[in-house]
This record gives structure tokens, C-alpha cells and sequence, in this order.
């Protein structure tokens, strides 16, 4: 479980803790199987969509879901779509309201990341298609640039 516990200046505890996890949704389509795997010399085109969510369920919890779609096409035909929602519930104890948003936008999907690899990985492989590895996310760079985009927009 991971655990992170700091005392501030007015001591009060600053906890941040996974309380449970769990697979909110999982879906995978080949609609153009078996005559995909026919097919030779296709180089297919991947999209990747990522999405961040959450809802306050408690005085200091949060139910924090990772979604993830990838769409495998070559021309004009689908080889397959995955999709994976990945959800936990965080404590989150002893943080200001900005510190919290940083929190579910940057170590909630980081923790989460790791299990919707894993899954998408496997969809994909038991669906007969070769590995597909999702390279390493950095949420930390997508909150600051988001944090950038809103201050100026707020600036015109």
C-alpha cells in the first residue's frame, strides 16, 4: 500500500493514502477479427487517450479513476480497441485545496498507472495482437502544463 506521512509547520498530519483499488471497467474489440490476422506488411496506426477523474466520497477520501482508450487501425479498418478504467480510493488527510487538486492529478494517476499497463498489455496480447508496452507517463509535466494553460487563459 503506498503510504506517505509528513508533519507541517502547524503539526498537523499530512497523510496520503491508497485505501482499496480496483477495475472500474475493462472492454476489448478485434471487430475485424479473424481477417486481421491475415493481413501482411500493415503498419498500423495507434491512438493513445488518457483521462483523469474524480469524486470526493468522504470528509478526506477520494475515488480517483485512470481511463485509458487505444485504438490499433491500419487504413480505414480497426485491428482493436482496449479500454481500462482504473479506480482508487486515496486518503487524503492534512493538505490545502491546491495541494489535494496536485495530489489527484499527479500521485493518484502514478500509482494507478502501473495496473492500467498491465491490463491494456494483457487485453491485447490474449486478443492474439503482439505486446503493446505503454511507455511511462509523466503526470507531474501534464498538471504544470495544464496549471500554464489556465493561467493564461485567465491572463486574455
Amino acid at each position: 500500500m503506498a503510504e506517505e506521512q509528513v508533519k507541517n509547520e502547524d503539526s498537523t498530519e499530512k497523510v496520503v493514502a491508497l485505501q482499496t483499488m480496483y477495475v472500474k471497467d475493462v472492454s476489448f474489440e478485434a471487430p475485424n477479427s479473424p481477417e486481421v490476422f491475415l493481413e501482411s506488411d500493415i503498419s498500423p496506426e495507434t491512438k493513445i487517450n488518457l483521462s483523469n477523474t474524480h469524486n470526493k466520497i468522504g470528509d478526506d477520501s477520494y475515488d480517483v479513476q485512470l481511463k485509458i482508450k487505444v485504438e490499433s487501425t491500419y487504413g480505414e479498418k480497426t485491428m482493436f480497441v482496449a479500454e481500462v478504467e482504473q479506480a482508487g480510493v486515496f486518503l487524503i488527510k492534512g493538505y490545502n485545496e491546491e495541494e489535494i487538486k496536485g495530489l489527484i492529478a499527479v500521485f493518484c494517476p502514478n500509482t494507478l498507472f502501473p495496473f492500467v499497463r498491465e491490463l491494456v498489455s494483457s487485453l491485447v496480447t490474449k486478443g492474439g495482437f503482439p505486446a503493446l508496452l505503454l511507455q511511462p507517463i509523466n503526470f507531474d509535466a501534464i498538471y504544470s502544463q495544464a496549471i500554464e494553460e489556465a493561467a493564461a487563459q485567465k491572463a486574455n
